[in-house]
């Protein structure tokens, strides 16, 4: 048998072997579930760039893409202790279909809006709101659902994968959206009203193409992870997630740490400002800036795949705070286009650190029965440090 290495979490000893890089995609449904994942990814990313332009092309004003994030982040608020309890309680599978699907509704819903030349921003942060809501729940039931998907052994390469196939469709999604929103839109889909935005129909319309084929991959997956908690909802099986992360005090660490180096290190919120007004580069611009972070978390992840951490997680993780804070403010004095690319490389790649070091820890060491409530009070703070740290 070949020599094995071993990370130690918590007392636990987790085996990996760094001569198989491609372990995880032995298993068929890791293949399809990660397949899905990039192309619903790639869908969303270009559809977040087509909304934020939309929002500052009504509005002009920064405070206004601060509302976008935050109509994104409230649901995780308000839905926080029933979507970890929903995702430990009901089959994960189906928590994630019934959540694309409103997903669906949702980018047909800002398809007709962009097509009819909305003016109303009021409607597009409602339909934010909605989209948070379903996120709320099918982030907890994704990230409980991976371990089911791969053998135990494989999973910190499953989760090195994961995080660069979604880096992949953070670095696809932004560009190819800032190039559909640049169409001609009124060649192939002229507006009843002859106000349309630009090509965000477009945009919405691809968006919508990516979620029928992740609807139709999931459900073809053979995994059957059933129900995991057994007890009836109650303010005990409810508050199981926050006590248990409370007690693994490593857990609590890594992820208050990323809370306040990203609360107000945040600057994808404020790109269209910096793509209009600084840089001057337009819609194309921004989705180039908006992919440039994902390019340097891809370009780290695959790295990690090839060599895994094995050791000092915790003094590399903490170096890649440092920098990702350096490079946030480099980027913030830039006026020229390279630098400010650059800088968000330095940003991802550093972030991608952190990342994939806090998702293996938080699935290795919580029990099968309560990820889904470990998982909705990490995206708790995620969500936090992204979408509140946008507002």
């Amino acid at each position: 048998m070949a020599q094995q290495n071993y990370d130690r979490i918590e007392g636990m000893s987790i085996p990996h072997e760094p001569a198989r890089a491609a372990a995880a995609f032995a298993s068929r449904d890791f293949r399809r579930y990660q397949l899905a994942r990039l192309l619903v990814i790639i869908g969303a990313e270009a559809q977040a760039v087509a909304v934020s332009w939309q929002i500052y092309a009504i509005t002009h004003r920064a405070i206004d893409l601060g509302y976008a994030g935050l109509a994104l982040f409230l649901p995780g608020i308000l839905f926080l202790l029933v979507s970890g309890h929903t995702a430990d309680r009901y089959d994960r599978r189906h928590i994630i279909l019934v959540c694309y699907t409103l997903q669906c509704l949702c980018t047909g819903t800002l398809f007709y809006l962009s097509w009819i030349g909305t003016q109303n921003v009021a409607a597009l942060f409602t339909v934010l709101f909605l989209v948070g809501t379903g996120r709320s729940f099918s982030g907890p039931a994704s990230s409980a659902l991976l371990p089911h998907l791969v053998p135990k052994g494989d999973f910190v390469n499953a989760v090195s994968w994961g995080a660069s196939i979604f880096q992949l469709a953070n670095f696809v999604g932004p560009a190819l959206g800032g190039l559909l929103f640049t169409l001609p839109l009124e060649q192939w889909l002229p507006s009843p009203t002859g106000k349309h935005l630009a090509g965000g129909a477009i945009v919405y319309a691809f968006a919508l193409g990516t979620l029928f084929v992740f609807l139709f991959l999931l459900a073809s997956l053979a995994v059957r992870p059933g129900r995991q908690e057994q007890r009836a909802i109650s303010a005990e099986t409810l508050l199981a997630g926050f006590r248990y992360m409370w007690h693994k005090k490593l857990l609590l660490g890594v992820t208050t740490l990323d809370l306040f180096a990203v609360l107000l290190g945040g600057a994808v919120a404020l790109l269209p400002i910096f793509a209009e007004n600084i840089l001057h580069s337009g819609p194309r611009g921004l989705g180039i800036l908006r992919a440039a972070p994902a390019l340097g978390a891809l370009s780290i992840s695959i790295l990690m795949t090839w060599r895994p951490i094995s050791h000092n997680a915790g003094v590399r993780m903490l170096y890649s705070v440092v920098i990702f804070g350096v490079a946030t403010v480099v980027f913030g004095l830039s006026r020229n286009m390279a630098l400010s690319l650059a800088a968000l490389f330095v940003v991802g790649a550093a972030d991608m650190v952190s990342i994939i070091v806090r998702s293996s820890m938080l699935q290795l060491a919580t029990p099968q029965a309560m990820r889904g409530r470990v998982s909705a009070v990490n995206a708790l703070f995620i969500g936090a440090s992204n979408k509140f740290g946008s507002f």
